[in-house]
């Protein structure tokens, strides 16, 4: 089945929402202030590590919301004070301990996963070990 879209023009020929598709496609001088910014590799690390706090915090806010509680609730659940709750869900905060993440991850029915993954480099990743200078022969007839 084919199908095109058609976006209607005003009198004057101007596509509103050929302008609007147009305009959300322009960056904003934040935008091209951040590529700047992300060029730097100290600062590329900090920003993609306050990424991380950001989304450990929301998880955690969203699953205590998801499960009808307060912040005073669920520290009194936890044993812990709502200030500590506070600051869990604070995108700010890094000082989470897997035990402590696993007692809120309990209270909540979820579970903590924790995956490290490889830093991309430019260079090739290798083995510590370094190639063999030799290479094995194979005897004929055998595979």
């Amino acid at each position: 089945m084919d199908f095109t879209i058609e976006f209607y023009e005003t009198t004057s020929g101007v596509c509103p929402v050929r302008e609007f598709l147009d305009e959300m496609k322009k960056k904003t001088n934040f935008d091209h202030y951040l590529e700047e910014q992300l060029k730097d590799p100290s600062f590329a690390s900090r920003f993609e590590r306050a990424g991380e706090a950001w989304d450990v915090a929301l998880q955690i806010a969203v699953l205590r919301q998801k499960a009808g509680l307060s912040q005073k609730e669920l520290a009194k659940i936890l044993k812990t004070s709502q200030q500590q709750i506070s600051r869990l869900e604070s995108p700010g905060y890094e000082g989470h301990s897997l035990s402590m993440l696993r007692r809120v991850a309990e209270a909540l029915h979820a579970h903590v996963r924790v995956v490290f993954e490889p830093i991309e480099t430019e260079t090739e990743m290798r083995v510590a070990e370094s190639s063999p200078l030799y290479q094995a022969k194979r005897r004929p007839g055998r595979s």
